[in-house]
């Protein structure tokens, strides 16, 4: 049984020192409240800002009026919670309220953080939702994502994704005010930012302390991979998962059967069932994403090779991988994250030629994206061209951009009207007519 005593520690000390120092503020809007009995899940990979996210949603309550002692905090990751257990719950609200007596009849907030680690949670929160609790939870695993979880929740969360910084973030982070217009200086600078954003992605922790970037990165994956794969799912191979996520990083579409091939051949044994396994395990994790074939065929569409990519640069440039296209096609990749859902989202085929994001609105194709990180060469500008004519072609969309990293304008090709935007502008949402002092045109930018 969990110690009332240090229940009664945890509360009284957040009570005294609720928020850290020095909150940043994040582009997001989560609500502080809903008219409805369900919880508020933020979910993401690790270290992305799901903490922070709910400081700032405590900090919002406090500047509101609402008292202290209404708002209860937990991190369930914290080394004093280690072997809390779903019984241990119910001393914790009966010290809470020993502690806070007024507060039966007041309205409460609460705040669990890291809440996958509580064996039984769901158990919990729909207490507390019964109870008028406003709950907001956290979690580094997509399993609060899941068919089973909101099954056992039976409807009652709405959910929210927690990506690391995004570009405009990634600036407010660096003390970069955006304008409606800008100086060469003041552009300069910006490139200057994406570059290092292109390289070492945006976790928030890697803005705060450049100095400490590979340590930083390769802590966050190592535990990842060690936390939420191996100690989560009791993987006994260790060897064989660590051999799989460098296939991963390496691999810009990747085949379960030609992996298992390779590790038949190299004396390992292990099933091809196994390694799906593995496959899921790390997608779980929010680390990894496998993008599959845009098809009208579901059946096709899951039988195609994925594409892979990693939630952040960061995490590819601590794995070896130098190459400007791969870090901008998965910079991008994150970014569409941002803005839609991963259903929304594929590759496409035509004629061997590849077109890198189809972006869908229901079963409606909404438009098509060509990245490439330079179109100065003449065979490469036609490549990309040609791959969005043709998809353009059989789709049966005019809608399509090509994001370059420095290349800008529009040109028509075949008959087709392609618009070409730096990545800086995209990811800023900048479009041309912004830039000449015009808002009103080329959401095609935004991709919204």
């Amino acid at each position: 049984m969990f110690n009332k005593i240090l229940w009664g520690k945890i509360i009284k000390d957040f009570a005294e020192s609720p928020l850290p120092k020095d909150i940043k503020q994040r582009d997001l809007d989560i609500p502080d409240k809903i008219p409805l009995k369900r919880s508020i899940s933020l979910i993401g990979p690790r270290r992305c800002g799901k903490t922070y996210k709910m400081f700032l949603i405590i900090e919002k309550l406090l500047k509101k009026g609402i008292e202290v002692n209404q708002l209860l905090y937990i991190n369930f990751e914290s080394i004093e919670l280690v072997g809390v257990k779903l019984e241990d719950m119910g001393d914790f609200l009966s010290v809470y309220y020993s502690i806070y007596p007024k507060n039966f009849q007041r309205e409460l907030w609460i705040f669990l953080d890291e809440i996958q680690s509580l064996s039984g949670w769901e158990i919990f929160v729909r207490s507390l939702i019964d109870k008028g609790f406003h709950v907001y939870l956290s979690g580094s695993s997509s399993k609060l994502l899941s068919k089973e979880i909101a099954t056992q929740m039976r409807g009652r969360n709405l959910t929210y994704e927690i990506f690391p910084l995004n570009f405009r973030e990634y600036l407010s982070f660096h003390s970069v005010q955006l304008e409606s217009y800008y100086s060469t200086k003041k552009e300069a600078l910006i490139k200057n930012y994406i570059e290092k954003y292109l390289n070492w992605g945006g976790y928030p922790e890697i803005s705060l302390y450049e100095q400490a970037k590979e340590k930083i990165l390769n802590e966050i994956l190592n535990v990842t991979i060690q936390k939420d794969v191996i100690e989560r799912f009791h993987i006994r191979n260790e060897k064989i998962l660590s051999l799989l996520v460098k296939a991963l990083v390496n691999s810009k579409q990747f085949s379960v059967r030609k992996f298992y091939n390779f590790i038949k051949s190299s004396g390992l044994s292990v099933s091809k069932n196994t390694l799906y396994s593995y496959l899921k395990h790390l997608t779980d994790t929010m680390t990894i994403y496998l993008l599959h074939k845009y098809s009208n065929s579901y059946k096709e569409e899951e039988r195609s090779r994925p594409k892979i990519y990693f939630i952040d640069n960061g995490i590819l440039k601590i794995s070896g991988i130098e190459d400007k296209g791969r870090l901008l096609e998965n910079c991008v990749f994150v970014e569409l994250l941002r803005r839609f859902k991963i259903e929304q989202i594929r590759y496409f085929l035509v004629g061997g030629k590849e077109v890198d994001f189809v972006i869908l609105q229901g079963k409606k194709i909404q438009q098509l994206i060509q990245v490439s990180y330079n179109i100065d060469n003449f065979q490469t500008k036609e490549r990309e061209f040609k791959a969005l004519s043709q998809a353009s072609k059989v789709l049966e969309n005019d809608n399509l951009l090509l994001i370059t990293w420095d290349n800008e304008g529009e040109e028509v090709f075949e008959g087709k009207k392609i618009f070409i935007v730096p990545l800086w502008k995209w990811l800023l949402k900048i479009t041309h007519k912004m830039i000449e002092g015009e808002s009103s045109k080329l959401a095609l930018y935004n991709s919204e």
